[in-house]
């Protein structure tokens, strides 16, 4: 009894290490509508009025996930695509949370049914803007 109690153990467990490893494709055009509240001017964001007022936008923002190996995803991202920004990433082991960075912020995204992740970025006023930025939105593939 002791023995198949440890056989389906490692059974178990490996099936579970398994599952966490896998990851789905995620190469391809993401794209949404985002809400952002920005303090300070940067190339994404330009003032609309004094750079010390908060102000809120909606944009349309988009990721194009250009290579994918297992849990880990770069490419690109943008509000507008004459400023491209390289971004990094890697989908943690429960399979639908993603973590990343670009150059100056950091995101948090999370996978949905039917080809939808929801994300978040931020960035402190440390880069080189000076501008702090928090956003969310939808995004759906494209491809």
């Amino acid at each position: 009894m002791k023995t198949l109690i440890t056989a389906a153990a490692a059974v178990l467990a490996t099936a579970t290490v398994a599952l966490a490893q896998s990851a789905p494709d995620l190469k391809g055009t993401w794209s949404g509508k985002w809400r952002t509240v920005i303090l300070g001017s940067n190339p994404h964001h330009p003032p609309s009025g004094p750079e010390d007022a908060p102000r809120v936008r909606e944009i349309t923002f988009s990721f194009e996930i250009e290579g994918q190996d297992g849990r880990l995803i770069w490419g690109k991202s943008w509000s507008n695509p004459e400023r491209k920004e390289p971004f990094v990433a890697s989908i943690t082991g429960d399979g639908r949370t993603i973590i990343g960075a670009d150059s100056d912020g950091s995101l948090t995204m999370r996978i949905g049914g039917r080809g939808r992740m929801d994300a978040c970025y931020v960035h402190p006023a440390t880069g080189p803007s000076q501008s702090m930025v928090a956003s969310c939105g939808a995004l759906q593939r494209s491809r």
